[in-house]
């Protein structure tokens, strides 16, 4: 999300203060929604064990849960695994690869000022029976004081098996400084941040440098300037895409196609919008910059600044363009000349990507061909963010907290994709990811009384 989706406590925060009930409704002919599971708080994540075919989910705080049916046919939760198991305080990625289990997350130090970010395997050797190998450790990097320090989260293999892809998002809002009280001097983000990493699957207790050379010599280092790509997910066609969480200023929300060596344009530029404060006529002002949100975090705590100090762009770099988006959904939008809210149905403009402050999260793509229609192998995407209830979106939608359907085609024209969206489900309460086994759709919600959520589409299987 624009606010930078994840520190969870900051979720926690504006989760406590939604209303308590939510009950999801479909938007979309042929699309069905049930309820299926009452599940507890701070739950992040949602996958399919590929051997025993279990819905798995895991929460920020370390707890991984499998899905079972009780003797009545049921589904109910089995805790699998806790911080004990992994030591991953902030758990924040899981992807499973046979009978491998990938965590990814971070671990604080320096007596809570610093982090690292951590990578552990847990490998099924029988029934009930795990051996547990580390995966990768970073160097030491600075922490913040702010909401702000994103950590490693979005973790998912390559379908040939032979890669974990592992994103690290930014530890600033839109790379200013985040000194935390002078521990970390002259600290923006650094190496191992704003970027998207690859390592060998078979990798074995790898320690990661903060050093941009060494990460790129060792080919660890795939792509960079992806401020926070929650979550990543990969086409039948075996292409890599990302949906990205903007700042607190009105960027839209990106979805990239990532390609090894790319660059993505943060800190200089998200959705398509420069980012203001590497310029020093700019005048950091809610009341004369409208696409500045005066109740936002950085705006607050001042981390909008004239900023002498901020890198310049290096003039040989080139930005990879986010997809464009030509609606009817969450394609609204700031004029760059007028500052007015403007809809891309009515303008016609295309929107890099999603309205800004709308948090895409949980990227799903069927790549198998089990779903029948105009949503056989095309995309969805979940929009965290309720515009009725979130002030920073609500001043540009009152969309929001839904699941959109993705119909992508290649423009050889514009070099890129185009992009429609539709709503299909809508008035989730905070939905965080989705995992498409068969022609379901289950989506997990964050919070003190959540749910997940069974949606049907329709199948590329003919009944008998």
């Amino acid at each position: 999300m624009n606010w930078s989706f994840i520190l969870i406590f900051f979720l926690f925060m504006f989760s406590c203060n939604k209303k308590p009930l939510k009950t999801p409704f479909s938007v979309a002919e042929g699309v069905k929604v049930k309820h299926f599971l009452s599940i507890g708080p701070n739950c992040v994540r949602i996958v399919q064990d590929p051997v025993t075919n279990q819905i798995v989910y895991t929460t920020f705080n370390g707890s991984v849960y499998e899905i079972d049916k009780n003797r009545f046919g049921l589904p109910v939760s089995k805790l699998r695994f806790t911080v004990a198991d992994h030591g991953i305080n902030e758990l924040q990625g899981i992807d499973f690869l046979g009978d491998t289990m990938f965590l990814v997350g971070n671990i604080k130090v320096n007596k809570g000022k610093g982090t690292r970010g951590i990578g552990m395997r847990a490998i099924r050797s029988g029934k009930n029976k795990y051996e547990w190998t580390p995966f990768f450790i970073t160097e030491e990097m600075g922490g913040n004081k702010t909401i702000f320090n994103h950590g490693f989260n979005a973790t998912v293999i390559s379908p040939d098996g032979k890669y974990v892809y592992v994103n690290s998002g930014a530890r600033t809002d839109h790379g200013e400084l985040q000194e935390n009280d002078g521990l970390y001097p002259n600290q923006r983000d650094v190496a191992l941040t704003s970027c998207i990493l690859r390592f060998p699957s078979d990798a074995f207790a790898l320690t990661l440098r903060n050093d941009r050379e060494w990460l790129l010599s060792e080919g660890y280092l795939f792509a960079e300037g992806v401020r926070n790509a929650y979550d990543m997910a990969f086409t039948k066609d075996k292409q890599l895409f990302a949906v990205v969480n903007s700042s607190d200023y009105d960027h839209p929300e990106d979805m990239f196609e990532i390609k090894m060596g790319n660059h993505y344009g943060f800190p200089w530029m998200m959705g398509q919008l420069d980012n203001p404060q590497q310029y020093l006529n700019w005048i950091p002002d809610a009341s004369l910059d409208p696409f500045i949100p005066e109740t936002s975090h950085a705006y607050q705590q001042k981390y909008f600044s004239v900023d002498s100090s901020f890198p310049k762009k290096p003039s040989f770099l080139k930005f990879s363009k986010p997809v464009l988006n030509k609606g009817p959904r969450l394609n609204h939008y700031r004029d760059k000349k007028t500052g007015k809210v403007m809809d891309g149905d009515t303008t016609g403009h295309l929107v890099g990507t999603f309205t800004p402050h709308s948090c895409p999260l949980g990227l799903i793509f069927d790549t198998k061909g089990s779903l029948g229609g105009k949503y056989k192998y095309s995309g969805f995407t979940l929009s965290w963010t309720d515009g009725e209830n979130f002030e920073l979106m609500s001043r540009i939608s009152l969309e929001g907290e839904e699941l959109v359907h993705l119909e992508m085609d290649y423009d050889p024209k514009l070099e890129n994709y185009v992009m429609k969206t539709t709503s299909l489900v809508d008035n989730f309460l905070s939905p965080t990811d989705a995992v498409l086994i068969d022609n379901h759709i289950f989506v997990i919600e964050y919070g003190h009384r959540a749910n997940i959520w069974q949606i049907t589409l329709p199948s590329s299987v003919n009944p008998k």
